[in-house]
C-alpha cells in the first residue's frame, strides 16, 4: 500500500488557510499555491540520494554531500498542476517539466489523454506528478497510468487537498504511488467538489469564474 504523507507545517498550514479564503484573488492565490509547493518538496525530496564529494573551501577541502542516483521530473495535470510547477523549479532547477493533458468522455465518462509530453529520459527519472485537488482521484489514476504506459515505474503524487476518496482511489490503483498533500479534508460532495476544500482550483488560479 502506498505511503500518504500529510504535512502540517505551520507555514504551510498558515498559507492554505489564506488559499481557501474565498475572498482571496487570483494573484495572490497563484502566488500562496507557488510558495506552498516549494515548501511541500523540501520534504517530498528528503529521501533522494546522495553520495560524497570533495569540496575546496576557500580555506581547505572538505567532504560534502550531492545529490545522487535519479534526476526529477515535474509533470503537471493540466490545467491547475500549473501552478505547481514554478515552486518547484525554484528549489530544483535543473528538474525537467512533462505536461499530461486529460478531459473526460461524456459518453463512457472515462479519462480520455489529449496531450502528453514527457522528457525523454523520463524512464530514468522519478517522476512527480502534480495537481493542486486530489478530488475522486479519476484523474490523477489516469495520469499515472499513461505515464507507467510509457515505461516510467518511479512515480511521485502530489497535491495541495485530497479528499479521502481521491486517496483510497490512488492506492488501490496504484499501490507504488506514495502521495504527498497539504491537507487531507473531509469528503466529496454530491458535485464532486472536495469539502470544506477550496472550490476550483483550476478558475480560481487563472481567474476564469
Amino acid at each position: 500500500m502506498s505511503r500518504v504523507v500529510v504535512f502540517d507545517h505551520p507555514l504551510i498550514q498558515h498559507k492554505l488557510s489564506i488559499m481557501r479564503d474565498k475572498r482571496t484573488g487570483a494573484k495572490e492565490f497563484r502566488e500562496l499555491l507557488e510558495e506552498i509547493s516549494m515548501l511541500m518538496i523540501y520534504e517530498v525530496t528528503r529521501d533522494l540520494e546522495t553520495e560524497e564529494t570533495i569540496v575546496e573551501t576557500p580555506i581547505t577541502t572538505c567532504k560534502c554531500r550531492k545529490l545522487a542516483g535519479r534526476k526529477l521530473a515535474v509533470v503537471p495535470i493540466l490545467r491547475a498542476g500549473l501552478g505547481m510547477v514554478d515552486g518547484f523549479l525554484n528549489l530544483i532547477p535543473a528538474a525537467k517539466v512533462g505536461h499530461i493533458g486529460l478531459y473526460r468522455d461524456p459518453k463512457t465518462l472515462e479519462p480520455v489523454e489529449y496531450y502528453c509530453k514527457l522528457p525523454a529520459d523520463s524512464t530514468e527519472r522519478e517522476i512527480l506528478v502534480v495537481d493542486p485537488m486530489l478530488a475522486t482521484g479519476g484523474s490523477a489514476s489516469a495520469a499515472i497510468q499513461f505515464i507507467k504506459n510509457r515505461g516510467c515505474s518511479h512515480i511521485r503524487l502530489v497535491n495541495l487537498i485530497a479528499a479521502p476518496e481521491g486517496v483510497k482511489r490512488i492506492q488501490e490503483d496504484h499501490p507504488d504511488v506514495d502521495i504527498y498533500i497539504a491537507a487531507l479534508d473531509d469528503h466529496l460532495n454530491e458535485h464532486g467538489y472536495i469539502v470544506p476544500g477550496l472550490g476550483d482550483a483550476g478558475d480560481r488560479l487563472f481567474g476564469t469564474k
